[in-house]
């Protein structure tokens, strides 16, 4: 049976087209950008607000105070921006800024929201 793959558009790996992640860079949505609260399809570029809720698209990093799209990594450090689902349960992966988890609903607290600088990359220390 053949199968058919489609290139991941932050590494640009061939990925399955019905995978969860990108084997090579992890990216939890490798074929499209999603809205971190609501979860729906946004475009990078043209949408400055999430249509489905109307949260911002583009935020400041915590790290380096750089411009950056909403995503799983800063465009300018590449610190991290996703943060474990506090619930032991989940433990699911969630952008910084969500005041629950987007898969079990479980309010996560600011001093769990916490994001580390990328190693190696020359960010400023935490203030």
């Amino acid at each position: 049976m053949a199968t058919y793959k489609q290139p991941c558009i932050h590494c640009g790996t061939l990925v399955e087209r019905d995978a969860r992640f990108c084997p090579a860079c992890g990216s939890q949505s490798p074929f499209a950008y999603l809205c971190p609260a609501c979860l729906r399809e946004v475009e990078k570029g043209s949408q400055a607000i999430c249509a489905g809720c109307g949260r911002p698209l583009y935020i400041t990093c915590p790290i380096c105070g750089g411009r950056t799209f909403v995503r799983e990594k800063c465009e300018a450090c590449g610190a991290g921006l996703m943060v474990k689902c506090p619930n032991p349960r989940c433990g699911a992966p969630q952008f910084f800024e969500n005041e629950k988890c987007t898969a079990c609903g479980k309010k996560i607290k600011p001093k769990d929201r916490v994001v580390t600088p990328a190693v190696g990359a020359g960010a400023p220390p935490p203030r």
